[in-house]
């Protein structure tokens, strides 16, 4: 403009002058368009390519514009975008595979968040904890025993659990690092049925051995016995009296070594279940009807059976047993007056619950309730739990034994 104004004189003076100046002034205008944009669309390309690279948007990429310092800076962008494309592919594959793979763990693992709270876990750290959605809250703050146990791993130590003596979990913490900070995750491996295997290997074997010796002994001292109870009719009176009685104490004592012996071979040789359709409320009834009017105590009898019937899938004589060895176990537990219930549902899932209000289980020996030949009586031989589980995990019933509130005990059967 104020080269228009400056040759606005040279019009009137010098035309071929004013004609000149104007043609300087128009190429001087085009070139400072050409000029301006060459600087500003550099920026404007640097502007888009950080927005690009903000948005992790790494699929946009420049075409060169023909200027060389241009074109080698859009050289450059263009080779990180790829490379960042790439790394980013790369990575998604990796998050997915990952993802895929602790989905289809068969251990379970929670991920904790940097807090420590429950973040997420996989299928099978729900199917093992019971329960599809976990509130995000610390494993310690839960109440269940599992939980805090769970939540109290020191890292990189290992740590087998034992709930109610039913199921042995191998528990490990570890943790990995993101955005720089480290995430602890704890795997849990499941290893009842491992242990139950080896477990029943160790005893049936050493049972066979036992029974198979004490057999051969019991049988060869009571023929012995038997035969010198003949030869004491050729004594005196006195003296044949007590022969006898003492005669046929050995032989009722050995005798009551063979039961024993027998009692322990019974669960060593459990037979497979036979599955046929079965009554529970008729089998409770008739169980009730059984321990009810054996039993020398006075206990407050309470049957709550749903009024249809409820057939499972079950061997009905090895089921029978199972409900006999609890309510037995219900009645010893009272100690002069007390209440057994036997209660059948339906809804949500078909299930036995038998409930007493006799002395509870103790925390102490609660993780060794079903270990074969534990018990806490004086003449327990450690086999009625021991039966009961092994039938129950025959049959794939769930169940559970515990002691609510210090309230009452109960034992509950999940049936399919």
């Amino acid at each position: 403009m104020v080269l228009i104004l400056v040759s606005i004189p040279l019009l009137e003076q010098n035309k071929l002058y004013f004609f000149g100046v104007e043609v300087f002034i128009f190429i001087s205008l085009v070139l400072s368009v050409y000029i301006y944009r060459s600087l500003i669309q550099p920026l404007n390309l640097i502007s888009e390519g950080i927005e690009a690279i903000k948005t992790n948007d790494f699929n946009t990429k420049f075409r060169k514009v023909g200027q060389w310092e241009m074109d080698n800076l859009i050289d450059v962008y263009n080779e990180m975008i790829e490379s960042l494309r790439l790394k980013q592919l790369y990575m998604e594959k990796q998050n997915f595979f990952l993802q895929e793979l602790i989905n289809s763990a068969p251990s379970g693992i929670i991920i904790l968040d940097f807090d420590e709270k429950v973040e997420s876990m996989n299928p099978a750290a729900k199917r093992i904890l019971g329960s599809e959605k976990f509130p995000n809250i610390q494993l310690t703050d839960f109440h269940e025993e599992f939980f805090q146990k769970l939540g109290s791993i020191e890292p990189g130590i290992p740590q087998t659990i034992n709930i109610n003596g039913l199921k042995s979990y191998k528990c490990q913490r570890s943790h990995f690092f993101d955005r720089g900070f480290p995430r602890h995750f704890i795997i849990i491996e499941e290893m009842t049925e491992e242990l139950l295997n080896s477990e029943k290997k160790a005893y049936s074997k050493i049972i066979r051995m036992m029974s198979h010796e004490i057999n051969n002994t019991v049988g060869a001292i009571n023929s012995i016995l038997s035969s010198v109870m003949d030869f004491t009719s050729k004594l005196d009176n006195d003296t044949k009296i007590d022969y006898e009685n003492a005669l046929k104490v050995a032989i009722q004592r050995n005798d009551r070594l063979n039961k024993f012996m027998s009692n322990f071979a019974d669960v060593a040789r459990l037979p497979e279940p036979v599955m046929k359709p079965l009554d529970l409320n008729e089998l409770s009834q008739s169980v009730y009807t059984l321990m009810s009017s054996t039993a020398d105590k006075s206990i407050d009898w309470e049957l709550a059976l749903i009024e249809k019937d409820l057939i499972i899938e079950a061997d009905a004589q090895q089921m029978e047993q199972v409900l006999v060895n609890i309510l037995k176990n219900s009645i010893e537990a009272i100690e002069n007056k007390g209440k057994i219930s036997i209660i059948t549902e339906k809804l949500p899932q078909p299930k036995l619950i038998i409930r007493d209000n006799g002395v509870g289980i103790d925390k102490d020996i609660k993780s060794s309730l079903f270990t074969p030949f534990f018990s806490t009586k004086d003449n327990g031989q450690g086999i009625g739990l021991t039966l009961i589980r092994d039938i129950l995990l025959n049959h794939k019933f769930k169940f559970s034994l515990q002691t609510i509130d210090n309230e009452f005990t109960e034992f509950v059967i999940y049936f399919k």
